[in-house]
């Protein structure tokens, strides 16, 4: 993990830490069990980096919904921090509060505020209208894809190498 320090990019990224721990959460290396790995070999680091390949134009709709869910449970791991399953409204508050750190005029009780509101709006998708007792407990990945519905994660989140042949045309 100390090897991420020193990456310049990740720096002044304010989920930093969540990027970071993205790499060792076992799930993302697809094991079976849960918790954090000590370290990652050149495998693992190659199965992380495939949650971030571009589409290929020969998929088909089964081969892009499977590329698209791989690319969400990700990111869903990213924020069920407690790995529990769900993600729930603390959860959540940590996320955008370590997004909005940079900004120093919103306040943390603002950024709270937001945090309760998409919590509501998730409500709102997933299960509809609550009665006054009833609790969200959180946002499950089937909820998650719900959200998600409609955004177009598979060129968003993607990274792109330069191929031999381009970096032979920079000399």
């Amino acid at each position: 993990k100390e090897n991420f320090d020193s990456i310049p990019d990740l720096e002044f990224n304010p989920i930093r830490g969540k990027i970071v721990h993205a790499f060792f959460d076992k799930r993302n290396l697809r094991q079976e069990s849960e918790g954090l790995a000590d370290e990652i070999n050149f495998e693992d680091f190659l199965t992380i980096m495939s949650y971030f390949r571009p589409i290929e134009m020969n998929m088909d709709e089964e081969q892009l919904d499977r590329f698209r869910k791989e690319k969400l449970k990700f990111l869903f791991h990213m924020y069920d921090s407690d790995h529990d399953g769900k993600i729930t409204l603390q959860e959540y508050r940590n996320v955008v509060e370590e997004l909005l750190s940079g900004n120093p005029h919103l306040e943390k009780e603002s950024a709270r505020s937001i945090a309760d509101g998409a919590m509501m709006e998730a409500a709102s998708i997933c299960v509809g209208q609550m009665g006054p007792d009833q609790v969200y407990e959180g946002i499950t990945f089937e909820d998650f894809l719900k959200m998600w519905q409609g955004i177009d994660i598979e060129t968003k989140m993607h990274v792109r190498f330069l191929t031999m042949e381009t970096i032979a045309h920079c000399y």
